[in-house]
């Protein structure tokens, strides 16, 4: 299993960035996939999740409105497109597979997952 995230970068508060994730050595398209954040000193935060079968997705509070998730399962990428920045969005986002093959997962709570990329640092400042 191998997830690696890209598309992390520099960005001033009101600006916008996408994230992909691009995932390999498992039927990405049978699997729920997340995003999760972590900032300096803080726990890991869920933030958005999509559903492996009807592709439904879902989004913390802090994200709702400003970040949208989407899938290509023809290309085995995640992504994840960010609008409208605020500082406190700087963190390393990662992305992560759910821990089971077609599993019903509607959450991005840590323990239904089981494996997370690396991640892409994003940095929001003036």
């Amino acid at each position: 299993v191998r997830l690696v995230e890209s598309g992390g970068g520099l960005a001033q508060p009101g600006g916008s960035l996408t994230l992909s994730c691009a995932a390999s050595g498992f039927t990405f398209s049978g699997y729920t996939m997340a995003w999760f954040r972590q900032a300096p000193g803080k726990q890991r935060e869920g933030i958005s999740y999509i559903t492996w079968k009807d592709l439904k997705t879902g989004y913390a509070d802090s994200v709702k409105g400003r970040f949208t998730i989407s899938r290509d399962n023809s290309k085995k990428i995640l992504y994840l497109q960010m609008e409208n920045l605020r500082t406190e969005d700087t963190a390393l986002y990662s992305c992560a597979k759910a821990s089971y093959y077609e599993d019903f997962v509607e959450t991005y709570s840590p323990e239904r997952f089981s494996f997370w990329g690396q991640g892409t640092q994003v940095n929001v400042s003036c």
